[in-house]
């Protein structure tokens, strides 16, 4: 949980990882997180340099720590991780699972909303629930991160002209009831800025476990070290 990018990545979401020795990302098409393995080793930025190619932007969520100094630090915006304490968990008669066919709408919603990264391909990370009002999508949660034992809860939103009927709090009780169903925790992110997200999180069961940075890194521009990339997913 103190790396759940490289826990997810060397465990249950393997089939969707890119791997290069000590480093690990998520095919660019499913998620925009990469992770090093957590060694007192700094060969493990080389490696994850020749994974990303020179120049090349990279978002980590936990490392082995500070990256080398001609790694540029693009943004860095405090984190929060919350766990599931008390959650009271259950299914939601109006939630639909969403699949790769809703995935237009799915991205429209994210682009007003801004819950996080959502790519094209990040439905095929776990399940995705929505709720829809006259046939449109207006309010969604789903499964993002796996780490052993654990399953994240994330793009988290809803359409603002359908805000405080408790839409995303229904959803993400359903999602983390069919979390349960499989014997893993729930656990989410938010920015450390979001305070109302968290009141609500916390509200809902979740506490915090740790204030991760949530950091993007551009890849120097030359390499003089690295091995070639090995890749799947």
């Amino acid at each position: 949980m103190d790396n759940p990018v490289w826990a997810a990545l060397t465990g249950p979401h393997r089939v969707f990882a890119q791997v290069n020795g000590a480093a690990v990302r998520y095919h660019p098409e499913v998620a925009p997180f990469s992770a090093v393995a957590a060694v007192p080793d700094p060969g493990v930025w080389a490696d994850l340099a020749a994974l990303v190619g020179p120049a090349g932007l990279v978002s980590v969520t936990g490392a082995a720590g500070p990256p080398p100094p001609d790694w540029a630090v693009v943004d860095e915006v405090p984190g929060v991780q919350l766990v599931d304490v008390a959650v009271r968990a259950a299914p939601d008669p109006e939630a639909v699972r969403l699949t790769a066919a809703d995935v237009p709408e799915m991205l429209d919603l994210v682009a007003r909303t801004r819950p996080g990264p959502f790519l094209s391909r990040t439905v095929e990370l776990g399940t995705y629930l929505g709720i829809r009002r006259r046939g449109a999508l207006v309010a969604m949660a789903g499964e993002r991160l796996r780490p052993p034992g654990w399953t994240e809860i994330s793009a988290v939103c809803t359409d603002p002209a359908h805000r405080g009927q408790g839409l995303a709090s229904r959803l993400v009780r359903a999602v983390a009831a069919g979390i349960r169903a499989r014997g893993e925790h729930p656990f989410l992110h938010a920015a450390a800025s979001n305070t109302a997200a968290i009141r609500l999180y916390e509200s809902m069961g979740f506490r915090l476990r740790r204030r991760p940075p949530f950091r993007t890194l551009r890849v120097p521009a030359s390499q003089t070290s690295g091995q070639a990339a090995g890749t799947s997913g």
